[in-house]
């Protein structure tokens, strides 16, 4: 796969991925190194291809990482870092999700970070 160094006019370019995959993984709390190294270790694997892809296209870039996603609404409330302590099986909703990618989108805090969110 290849990412064009000018996607539809725009040098930006904004990722969610799932909490766990590649570095995030060492963070996550026990229950999610679990459900991640047995379950879900496959499709992990192909996104942390396509995260290093993405970091390396020579684009503005953010990658989003969120923890296990709900269909509640956005509440306004909840923590993004470069790194986040886990504990459990931590949800955020997708509707918040959307809100950070959004600011993230047209704000410069972000350019060229991976972010855990979480609720």
């Amino acid at each position: 796969m290849q990412v064009p160094a000018q996607p539809y006019g725009s040098s930006r370019r904004s990722a969610r991925r799932r909490s766990g995959v590649g570095h995030t993984l060492d963070w996550s709390s026990t229950t999610q190194k679990a459900i991640y190294r047995t379950l879900l270790r496959s499709i992990y694997a192909d996104k942390e291809i396509a995260d290093e892809r993405i970091r390396s296209s020579g684009l503005e870039r953010t990658v989003v990482y969120p923890t296990r996603l709900t269909h509640g609404p956005a509440n306004g409330t909840y923590s993004a870092g470069d790194r986040l302590p886990m504990k459990g099986n931590p949800t955020i909703s997708r509707a918040a999700v959307a809100a950070f990618m959004h600011q993230a989108a047209h704000g410069n805090e972000w350019i060229h970070r991976s972010p855990v969110i979480t609720d």
